[in-house]
């Protein structure tokens, strides 16, 4: 692993981190009343199409975001359908 690989994984940790407290947040007060199901369908396909070019590439920084972030961001949409109700 090179400084470069580093740079990259904390970046990962910062921006990953970001969606923690919504998911959180939405799993403590079902409330999904702000969250644009559209908005979060985008977001987690075009991160998984981004997983795969990692996966691809075998850039384990890019693996390591967006495997996170289509887990977070699914779990947020999995939510919206789910409390919408």
């Amino acid at each position: 692993m090179n400084s470069l690989d580093i740079l990259g994984l904390v970046a990962t940790g910062f921006t990953t981190s970001s969606f923690v407290p919504q998911v959180w947040r939405t799993w403590k007060t079902r409330d999904v009343s702000g969250i644009s199901l559209p908005t979060y369908l985008i977001i987690t396909i075009g991160l998984a199409l981004w997983l795969a070019y990692g996966l691809l590439k075998d850039d384990l920084p890019l693996i390591v975001a967006n495997a996170v972030m289509v887990v977070l961001t699914g779990a947020i949409t999995v939510m919206k359908l789910k409390f919408a109700r």
